[in-house]
């Protein structure tokens, strides 16, 4: 039975990895649990189990968020009682060169990663702003920041890359809507974790770094949240990088933003 005084959070990809170490961290730590994925059965045995070992309430959604009718029985379950967290988790990469990415599995991509955060976000952050209190965390990763680099050794990625710049560039914006108030939101980007998401891929990590451990994440993310750091690197050393790299998108916007064509431009103008 759900216990009013205890904070509730929904995981979305609760069924493995990342989401599974949110919502073993969270019960662990007093929540009562909404769980949402895909699998039922990966679901359920981890709600018995919490149950049985935390004494928690845990709740099981199966959903496909890629599925407009799934998503909105998610928003609609947020609707009906006030949320202390929502984890917006769930993705898959999708790992294959643009030219090859069939129209479905696009679609899908921008679906989970984009429209079905945005989407539980904005039926969380009434109750959140409300009560003035509450918390959004957004799993991005490193590869919101890859744009530059090539796709070796690193998997083609366009729009996964792409829809985890938007998660990096919606929570920082998001986060600055809400300052005043004491609703929390994070982006968080960790780098490679030993999870089933690239097998399930088939994306081979053997050349790259070890990774880091889908525990050390959440630890990572929940520190942050509770330090009010909007965007948490679990493996970065220096906080300074963020700052110097938010500096130089500053000092892009407000030096370009003007009327007058810059000077290597000119020429093509006939100026």
């Amino acid at each position: 039975m759900a216990n009013p005084a205890r904070p509730r959070a929904l995981v979305t990809g609760a069924s493995a990895g990342i989401g599974a170490a949110y919502a073993e961290r969270l019960a662990l730590n007093g929540h009562d649990l909404i769980l949402v994925a895909r699998r039922q059965d990966r679901l359920e045995a981890l709600r018995d189990r919490l149950r049985k070992e935390r004494g928690v309430d845990a709740e099981v959604l199966v959903a496909d968020l890629a599925s407009g009718d799934d998503l909105a029985r998610v928003e609609a379950r947020i609707r009906k009682e006030p949320l202390a967290l929502l984890v917006n988790n769930a993705g898959f990469g999708g790992y294959r060169p643009f030219v090859e990415l069939g129209p479905k599995v696009l679609d899908e991509l921008l679906e989970v990663h984009v429209r079905a955060s945005s989407r539980l976000a904005h039926a969380a952050l009434p109750a959140m702003v409300k009560a003035n209190a509450g918390g959004i965390i957004n799993v991005a990763s490193l590869l919101a920041f890859s744009g530059t680099l090539p796709p070796k050794p690193l998997p083609h990625r366009a729009i996964y890359a792409g829809a985890k710049a938007f998660l990096v560039a919606f929570s920082q914006t998001l986060a600055g809507e809400l300052v005043g108030t004491q609703v929390r939101v994070q982006v968080c980007l960790p780098g490679l974790v030993p999870t089933e998401f690239h097998e399930v891929q088939g994306f081979d990590r053997s050349h790259l770094p070890p990774p880091m451990s889908a525990e050390d994440v959440v630890t990572a993310s929940l520190a942050a949240l509770a330090r009010g750091e909007v965007t948490c690197v679990p493996g970065l050393e220096d906080p300074a990088l963020l700052d110097r790299l938010a500096e130089a998108q500053r000092a892009v916007l407000m030096s370009a933003n003007k009327a007058t064509l810059a000077a290597r431009y000119r020429e093509a103008k006939g100026a």
